[in-house]
């Protein structure tokens, strides 16, 4: 994984977005205010999405990424929830931008928060899990920030296959719940 220390969102920001201000001081566990113009900033979950797709065999659909962070490695398909845009709606959007795929029924399974290191910052996320059915799995054609996919079993969950901690974590709940 990472080697050296991504700072947290109060660390790596030192001017405040609205004046330019440089005196930023930490106001709460979550939050900087400036000094200047009193502007208050709060640190907030970010919502993301994760779609888990299986095959008749059981097996879950996990994706090769194409970039940093954790490039090369196993992960599941979703992505960040865009401004205007219910859960539901990130869900279709993501797996159709990475693996081409067309969402025709999901159930909402849990939430689980997660620090996800972006940019050379940790970036505070609340992810949705989502127990996906697709249109046609044959379909299947990874695009966007995905390089690659297979499908692994619960035998394989616990191999270096899933480097990932966070993720191996997520599909060893979803096979002991489903």
């Amino acid at each position: 994984m990472h080697k050296h220390h991504d700072p947290l969102p109060m660390e790596a920001m030192k001017y405040c977005p609205k004046c330019g201000c440089n005196d930023f001081v930490h106001e709460e566990v979550n939050s900087l205010r400036c000094s200047g113009c009193g502007y208050h900033h709060f640190f907030n979950a970010a919502g993301a999405v994760i779609g888990i797709i299986r095959n008749e065999k059981g097996e879950v659909l996990v994706t090769r990424r194409a970039f940093e962070p954790y490039r090369g490695m196993l992960d599941l398909p979703g992505g960040f929830i865009m401004p205007d845009e219910t859960a539901e709606e990130a869900v279709k959007r993501e797996l159709y931008e990475e693996l081409r795929l067309e969402v025709t029924d999901m159930k909402f399974l849990y939430t689980r928060p997660n620090r996800y290191p972006f940019s050379g910052v940790i970036v505070y996320t609340i992810d949705l899990v989502f127990d996906v059915n697709v249109k046609d799995i044959s379909n299947l054609k990874p695009g966007d920030d995905v390089v690659g996919c297979q499908f692994v079993g619960k035998a394989q969950i616990n191999s270096e296959l899933l480097e990932i901690q966070y993720i191996r974590e997520i599909i060893e709940k979803y096979f002991e719940d489903n």
